[in-house]
């Protein structure tokens, strides 16, 4: 059985997905947004504040590579 491809984003595919991770102000918003969505307020706010200087290009290098955004905290 075939892998299922991971959607971050809300579920939106990889190419949209990848698509939104390129504007900058698009990947900041959404990237502390799934993050609460998850349930991970920390990462969230810290995304919020961080999330518009290094956050956002290794976010745009690990979408190109593996279709996920970076998981820096997990709480």
């Amino acid at each position: 059985m075939a892998k299922k491809s991971s959607k971050d984003y809300f579920g939106l595919g990889r190419v949209v997905s990848l698509i939104l991770a390129i504007i900058p102000v698009t990947a900041w918003l959404l990237g502390a947004f799934t993050r609460f969505s998850e349930g991970k307020f920390v990462a969230g706010l810290i995304r919020l504040i961080f999330g518009f200087n290094i956050v956002w290009i290794v976010d745009l290098v690990l979408m190109i590579v593996k279709g996920r955004i970076w998981r820096l905290l997990n709480c």
